[in-house]
């Protein structure tokens, strides 16, 4: 009898469903909360990178190359549309100018005697920006006219979705978005001022 009422619970199927959906809930919901993340961040970054481009554009006007703050707090606005751009969450912005296209992202030239790709142990480098210091070509701001600007925000924000309780990470992430524009020729173009420099080591 025991024998009997064992093999028909076995094949008892009541309940299966429930089970079942009560061990794939969390891993779809996971799924879920993880692709809204993902495409929220998507969104925010196409946001924030038509609002930089269009920024850009206006900066290298005449009327605007001295209101730079103005032209961040436009795209901050931009921004603040789709999730708000203060308290937790920041935008940091840098302007870079440079003489050329080609020179963007570039390290100054540097007679590396000891074949070592470091600037250091008193070699000569050209110091295209003036500050007696071996880094990367180009200076702050927007530049003059004419100038090769590069603009990128650093957007942080807090995620809207609590995917980060489940998964443990951050509960905040960061967006970047740049572009990289020539000012409107305004004015008569200053020369570039290169001087010599020698790059010293850290402990000299």
């Amino acid at each position: 009898m025991a024998w009997h009422s064992f093999t028909r619970l076995k094949r008892n199927n009541d309940g299966v469903t429930v089970v079942e959906f009560a061990l794939i809930t969390p891993v779809l919901l996971t799924l879920l909360l993880g692709a809204f993340d993902i495409g929220y961040s998507l969104y925010a970054r196409g946001v924030l990178q038509g609002a930089i481009q269009k920024a850009a554009r206006d900066s290298g006007l005449r009327v605007n190359a001295e209101n730079a703050a103005e032209m961040d707090a436009l795209v901050t606005q931009a921004v603040s549309q789709v999730m708000d751009a203060d308290g937790e969450n920041s935008i940091v912005y840098v302007r870079r100018s440079y003489t050329s296209f080609a020179d963007v992202g570039d390290m100054e030239e540097f007679i590396d005697s000891d074949d070592d790709n470091v600037c250091d142990r008193n070699e000569p480098f050209e110091d295209t920006n003036g500050n007696n210091i071996w880094d990367e070509k180009g200076v702050a701001g927007q530049g003059g006219a004419r100038a090769t600007v590069l603009y990128s925000a650093t957007f942080r924000y807090k995620r809207i979705f609590p995917i980060y309780r489940i998964t443990g990470g951050s509960p905040f992430t960061t967006l970047v978005a740049s572009t990289v524009l020539r000012n409107q020729p305004y004015a008569e173009e200053n020369e570039a001022v290169v001087t010599a420099g020698h790059c010293t080591t850290e402990d000299e």
